[in-house]
């Protein structure tokens, strides 16, 4: 008898969805390797199906051999490059839940005393969804926003670029 599948392990393997997952694993491992090189520089990255982009002052050799080293680690199974604590995952995952929780809080009551009298418990509820979140935040990474698994994912080419100050790459990849 078959294998039954998801509707939602269907959509994440999705041609284009695989894609966008695939490369922001990669662009994690990346972010990973680079920051232990350079653990006070801020870098940042975005991710979609044609490839991701790496914002930050590192020398495109640099950039290349991280990117190089991240694959191949991923590769070896080293699943958890893929996931990275500050990834907007986590950010709105976090946000979201607190809204609502301050939301729920606030709910009911007519005047404005009675909302003034609920802010210590929309603080509160925000304060808990905000703790819930982190560990959520990077659940929904492992599990939905990203793939550790890069498959026949390789680097087509790397295009530096400058944003004002701020020193941009574009990483085109392919399968």
């Amino acid at each position: 008898m078959p294998a039954m599948t998801s509707p939602y392990k269907s959509l994440l393997n999705l041609p284009t969805i695989a894609r966008i997952r695939r490369n922001h694993g990669l662009e994690h491992a990346t972010l990973h390797l680079l920051s232990q090189h350079h653990p006070k520089r801020s870098l940042a990255g975005h991710s979609d199906a044609g490839g991701f982009w790496i914002l930050g002052d590192v020398s495109i050799d640099e950039l290349q051999e991280a990117i190089e080293a991240a694959l191949d680690r991923l590769r070896k199974g080293e699943r958890q490059l893929a996931v990275h604590p500050n990834c907007g995952t986590n950010f709105v995952t976090a946000g979201i839940l607190a809204g609502l929780a301050a939301g729920v809080a606030m709910f009911g009551g007519r005047s404005f005393r009675d909302k003034v009298e609920r802010l210590p418990l929309a603080i509160a509820l925000a304060t808990v969804a905000l703790i819930i979140g982190q560990p959520l935040g990077s659940l929904l990474q492992e599990r939905v926003t990203t793939s550790g698994e890069p498959g026949n994912l390789y680097v087509v080419e790397i295009v530096a670029s400058r944003r004002g100050r701020l020193q941009a790459y574009r990483i085109v990849t392919r399968e």
